[in-house]
């Protein structure tokens, strides 16, 4: 079997509207020599979740147009001019809702979209035909190569919740009784049983559990807060129950509202600290020796973004609680889209255009580099909403509409159609001599090879609002194909677009504003 070479130099050049970085410090390439032998953590992959979208678009929107949003989302293919048709996602989030669809304007969710079905119709009784939207997208993601599935968990089925919804009427425990955990963890194991002998997919990972800090009573949407002795209580349960009817599928915990919550307490009693209490072997909550308990920590990146250095500053914590915890565990970035206001971004207003794709590629670069997340995952693939919230944006139209793609789609498929699941973050070495967090106004860059050494993936953020040359070394590593330029910017035609071909050490010239990967991946 032929040994393929990969290359890809990611380049994704940010630039704030009210502080634009100011100019290169000179004229001269910035030389960044990739040190193939100081290797970081294993990336595992990049994906996106099916809420809440995917329900109605999956079930009832022509079959051209669905394909074409798989396609965007999902696909590896290149055009015959070898642009990418699509950004290669590897995880996909499928939302095992709670029931409040079915509850219809008695959920008290106003907002239809936000509502989901649930396969518990009754109390321990199920309808296995229920989710069909959303399993339209999951065999859609399977066939085009997607190895990774999560079923994630915001109410557990409202038949079993304290107060028969699937939001909370008390802000600070658990909303479902004790005498329904059982129920609750035979319904997660039966789930995926059922869709893996349905539907051909199998579930990694069960997430059950869903930003348990916050209250989740303004009927939003569905959810319910935990505090970390029940999150763990059930959990238990839920791990007995994976044990008793065979399931694959291990436990992701606990999906952490916002990373600080990984590491302190962060004004929520109880349910803090939460790389300690789950993962520590003194902590009383400890989980981590239980058999289908998956050995990570997730959590969300939402209002951590800003101002930079504090950005900085939570990730790098983050980066210390892991690395201080006795028990060896990954970091996953699970969720995040544009919440925040701030004097650069704000989360109200579709944005189509490079703004939010040049923020979102810095985000991605600090978790990666600062915070070591081993997987970074977005929020809503599909959105209908006049929000920063979606990477393919369609009408508010449950039948059908216009879709349309966004440069943030495109700029997340800079890293994730290049970088590999099992590839491992390396170190570069900078002419400039900038640390990650000097480099957040300027440009940012990162690596990424495989075990073997013959896959090298580098990526850049850059700040700045020049052009800037760049030249690129290998130490540690020999390469001998030439490379492939891919560029995102703000003009329509260039999504990941096919530029040229170059070798290893040419300098080249990255355009202000862009996200521009060096590959010779197929």
């Amino acid at each position: 079997m032929i040994v393929k070479i990969y290359l890809a130099i990611l380049i994704a050049l940010t630039s704030c509207q009210k502080d634009s970085g100011g100019e290169p410090d000179d004229s001269s390439a910035l030389n960044l020599t990739v040190q193939a032998d100081v290797t970081r953590q294993t990336i595992h992959g990049f994906g996106a979740s099916d809420a809440w979208s995917c329900q109605f678009v999956g079930k009832n929107w022509p079959e051209n147009k669905k394909e074409q949003m798989a396609d965007w989302l999902f696909s590896k293919e290149v055009d015959a001019d070898g642009h990418p048709k699509g950004i290669g996602l590897n995880t996909w989030r499928f939302n095992i809702g709670g029931g409040s669809a079915e509850q219809g304007s008695a959920s008290e969710i106003k907002d239809e979209w936000r509502r989901a079905e649930s396969f518990m119709t009754g109390k321990g009784v199920y309808d296995w035909s229920k989710h069909e939207g959303q399993r339209w997208f999951l065999k859609a993601a399977k066939e085009r190569g997607v190895s990774q599935f999560v079923g994630f968990v915001n109410s557990p089925p409202v038949s079993l919740t304290k107060n028969g919804k699937a939001y909370s009427s008390d802000k600070n425990h658990y909303n479902l009784a004790e005498e329904n955990y059982s129920l609750f963890a035979d319904y997660l194991a039966d789930v995926a049983l059922k869709i893996k002998e349905q539907d051909g997919v199998s579930f990694k990972y069960i997430s059950p559990f869903n930003e348990p800090q916050w209250d989740w009573t303004n009927k939003g949407q569905e959810g319910t807060p935990a505090q970390n002795t029940e999150l763990a209580a059930v959990t238990k349960v839920i791990n007995m129950a994976f044990e008793q009817k065979s399931v694959d599928a291990l436990i992701e915990i606990p999906e952490s509202a916002q990373l600080n919550f990984m590491y302190e307490n962060g004004g929520k009693s109880g349910r803090g600290f939460q790389v300690y209490s789950f993962f520590d072997p003194s902590s009383p909550e400890y989980l981590g020796k239980l058999s289908h308990v998956a050995p990570k920590v997730a959590a969300h990146s939402y209002y951590t973004t800003w101002p930079v250095d504090e950005m900085a500053s939570v990730r790098r914590q983050v980066n210390e609680a892991i690395k201080a915890n006795p028990e060896q565990v990954e970091f996953w970035m699970s969720e995040y889209c544009v919440l925040e206001n701030n004097s650069e971004i704000e989360g109200n207003g579709r944005d189509l255009g490079m703004n939010t794709a040049l923020y979102t590629s810095r985000i991605i670069f600090t978790d990666l580099t600062i915070a070591n997340a081993s997987s970074w995952q977005w929020w809503l693939a599909i959105s209908p909403y006049d929000y920063k919230d979606g990477l393919v944006y369609i009408d508010y139209n449950k039948n059908d509409g216009t879709i349309y793609d966004s440069k943030t789609m495109w700029a997340l498929g800079n890293y994730s159609r290049f970088i590999k699941d099992g590839m491992q973050r390396v170190l570069i070495a900078r002419s400039d001599s900038k640390t990650d967090e000097q480099s957040l106004n300027s440009i940012m860059s990162c690596a990424f090879m495989s075990e073997d050494k013959s896959e090298l993936t580098v990526v850049f953020t850059n700040y700045l609002n020049s052009d800037v040359p760049v030249q690129v070394n290998l130490k540690g590593a020999m390469l001998n194909s030439k490379l492939k330029v891919y560029l995102t910017d703000g003009k329509s035609g260039n999504n990941l677009a096919f530029q040229k071909e170059i070798d290893l050490k040419e300098e080249l010239m990255i355009p202000a504003r862009s996200v521009v990967t060096l590959s010779n991946v197929e």
